[in-house]
């Protein structure tokens, strides 16, 4: 059997042995839209339960729009200009129009980066701007929300006199889904808030994970900050694979009040993502989705976290990650390299102040304390291999022999080539959203 999995740039066809039952799951539902230019602009124009952008650009003197960072694939370069027209059209001037990266606690973008994320034309006309959430200066106090959280938000954002998100909504490793809510927080959180955000307190709770909305403490301490921020309208986007495989195509547009639009869109997502199986599988081979999301070792654990949810305990899983940035932040790659064991890394922490980035490899470790973890992550330097918690392969042919090579015949495999991007559970219905 032979199977092209998501990988860096260009993919990663794999060969795999015979004698096992392979399941392959992907998001099939999803399809591109005939026409997605004219979706965002009735999206724009009709909202889900919010008056049109334009309206609600009337009368405001400023605008601050929020932004992914170059390790999120939104097509930006369709939705801002139908965005930013409206603004315009209501008599915003451009110099008025703020574009935040809503980096949270990653690297800056670069001014190629910034390029890439909005289009070399916005980038040229209107003031693009990094948050940076370790400029604590930078942010506006706000409060703390009921359960305690101290809310820091860029000043840039809350003293704008209308404020937009614009995003896209996947599977997310913690909040159950992107989009919305997170382009405020973590998004243009300083890094006070964010820890508390990403503490164990949420991070160890089983509802904190994939597919987990409605009984997800993290997502609604996430809408407490946006409404204490004062978002106004979001719009964001499914994406979906061409019919042919590889470029993305948007699959569908969710415009509106912040809340009520997320909400269409989670459901959307789920429908179109959810993959089951009857029972959970002896192995799994998964990717990190590749490009931008497998770019550092931080951003690909997200293919493990996804994939855990069917594997048997004691089962194993195997990711491939391009990795061509190699680890990650300096805080990411210091924790990995002073903690060759997951579960002493978990005992670690629980009591102490949070890190920034902790939480990511918080999240690897649960995983690690179930499962044998494999990986064949060309770009993370040699030297880290004896500090991941798990089997580290240079050759990608070698992974796939090792992790098959204990399993009794016929054992049950999964394939996830897009990683993250695919919903899987267990179960005849699975379950998604609670």
């Amino acid at each position: 059997m032979r199977v092209e999995f998501a990988f860096g740039k260009s993919g990663l066809p794999l060969a795999l042995p015979e004698g096992f039952r392979y399941c392959l799951l992907e998001a099939r539902s999803a399809l591109p839209l005939g026409d997605a230019p004219a979706a965002i602009e009735q999206a724009l124009d009709s909202p889900i339960a919010s008056a049109p952008l334009g309206q609600l650009a009337a009368g405001k003197g400023s605008v601050a729009i929020s932004v992914c960072d170059i390790t999120r694939p939104v097509p930006n370069k369709d939705i801002l200009p139908a965005v930013l027209r409206r603004l315009e059209a209501a008599g915003i001037p451009r110099e008025k129009i703020t574009i935040l990266i809503a980096t949270g606690l990653h690297r800056p973008a670069t001014e190629t980066e910034i390029g890439q994320i909005c289009g070399e034309a916005i980038a040229r006309s209107y003031p693009v701007l990094n948050h940076r959430a370790r400029e604590l200066s930078e942010h506006q106090y706000l409060g703390k929300t009921e359960s305690g959280t101290p809310v820091y938000i860029d000043s840039r954002f809350v003293s704008a006199d209308l404020r937009i998100t614009v995003g896209f909504i996947e599977p997310h490793l913690m909040l159950g889904f992107s989009g919305g809510r997170k382009l405020v927080a973590p998004g243009l959180a300083a890094a006070e808030t964010i820890s508390v955000l990403h503490s164990p307190r949420f991070m160890r709770d089983p509802k904190v994970t994939e597919g987990s909305v409605e009984r997800n403490p993290l997502h609604h301490e996430l809408l407490e900050i946006a409404r204490m921020a004062r978002h106004d309208f979001m719009i964001d986007v499914s994406l979906a694979r061409s019919p042919q495989g590889g470029q993305r195509f948007i699959a569908g547009v969710f415009a509106g009040h912040p809340v009520e639009a997320h909400r269409k869109g989670v459901e959307f997502v789920s429908r179109a993502m959810l993959e089951t199986l009857e029972e959970p599988a002896d192995a799994v081979i998964t990717s990190a989705a590749g490009y931008p999301l497998d770019l550092t070792f931080y951003q690909a654990l997200k293919g493990i976290t996804a994939a855990s949810h069917v594997v048997k305990p004691g089962g194993e899983i195997l990711l491939l990650a391009a990795c061509d940035e190699g680890t990650g932040g300096r805080e990411f790659t210091t924790m990995l390299r002073e903690n060759p064991s997951g579960d002493e890394f978990l005992r670690k922490i629980a009591d102490a102040p949070v890190v920034p980035d902790q939480w990511q490899l918080e999240k690897a470790a649960l995983v690690a304390a179930r499962n044998r973890l494999l990986f064949y992550v060309p770009g993370v330097p040699r030297e880290y291999s004896a500090s991941i918690w798990g089997s580290v392969h240079t050759d990608v042919t070698e992974a796939v022999r090792s992790i098959t090579r204990a399993l009794p015949k016929n054992a049950q495999v999964a394939l996830i080539p897009e990683g993250p991007y695919v919903l899987a559970r267990v179960g005849k219905n699975g379950s998604a959203g609670s």
